[in-house]
């Protein structure tokens, strides 16, 4: 389930963030970063992933 939610962190941030914390403060945190710019979203995504943040 971890490579689905690495694969989906690179190519949709906020779903995988989603997936791994709901809709909490990181989610939103999430959202905006992406907005702002891919990247951004992105390396917050992968990190949430990695770190096993949950909500």
């Amino acid at each position: 389930m971890d490579i689905v939610r690495i694969v989906l962190a690179v190519f949709l941030p906020p779903v995988a963030a989603y997936m791994q914390v709901g809709v909490t403060q990181h989610f939103w945190i999430n959202i905006v970063l992406t907005i702002l710019g891919g990247l951004p979203g992105m390396i917050h995504a992968l990190w949430l992933v990695v770190s096993k943040k949950t909500a």
